[in-house]
């Protein structure tokens, strides 16, 4: 069980599931944000409208891997299907890390043409901050780098993030997750 499970996993605050629960036990890696704590409130800049996503670095990849993707998922959203703020894949595996600000809306993530962005549940091509319904409690954020076994997911751009989680089913060798809160009262 990675720090990710530990942390979260028996906290009542939050009503959702572990999405990642049904999914293979893979590997962990060393995943790190400058903006981020594990466990901790996501602070006012990363939120909706600002939508700045956060700065995130890896390292200590699973062998074998030859791509990544980035995901941002709120299992608590009140649907059946929690609500999915961000996904970027096809990263090349020599990016170690994206800056704060990386993942703006409708912007090629780094300049990198091979890396594709979907348009999340917000219908932004891009990362949408925090902004669960007012009354509604904490939700949990989790913020998600992939180890990926091929250098580029044949997958539609304008496909969903639930498209590519499917294809992350198979194809992920490695995962690597943080996360934080946010709550408006």
């Amino acid at each position: 069980m990675n720090e990710y499970m530990n942390t979260y996993a028996n906290d009542p605050r939050f009503p959702g599931p572990d999405p990642y629960a049904p999914l293979k036990d893979l590997p962990t890696f060393d995943l790190r944000s400058d903006d981020l704590s594990n466990g901790e409130k996501i602070g006012e800049l990363f939120v909706a409208p600002s939508n700045v996503s956060p700065h995130l670095a890896w390292d200590n990849l699973p062998e074998g891997t030859k791509s990544l993707a980035i995901t941002c998922f709120d299992p608590d959203a009140p649907t059946a299907s929690g609500f999915w703020h961000w996904a970027a894949f096809n990263i090349p595996v020599s990016v170690t890390e994206v800056p704060q600000g990386a993942g703006a809306a409708d912007q090629k993530l780094l300049g990198l043409d091979e890396v594709v962005t979907l348009r999340g549940d917000s219908g932004i091509a891009g990362y949408y901050g925090p902004q669960p319904p007012s009354g509604h409690g904490p939700h949990r954020y989790l913020f998600a780098v992939h180890a990926v076994d091929v250098e580029k997911l044949d997958i539609p751009a304008g496909a969903t993030p639930t498209v590519l989680g499917f294809n992350l089913y198979f194809h992920s060798l490695g995962r690597a997750i943080v996360w934080g809160w946010y709550e408006n009262d």
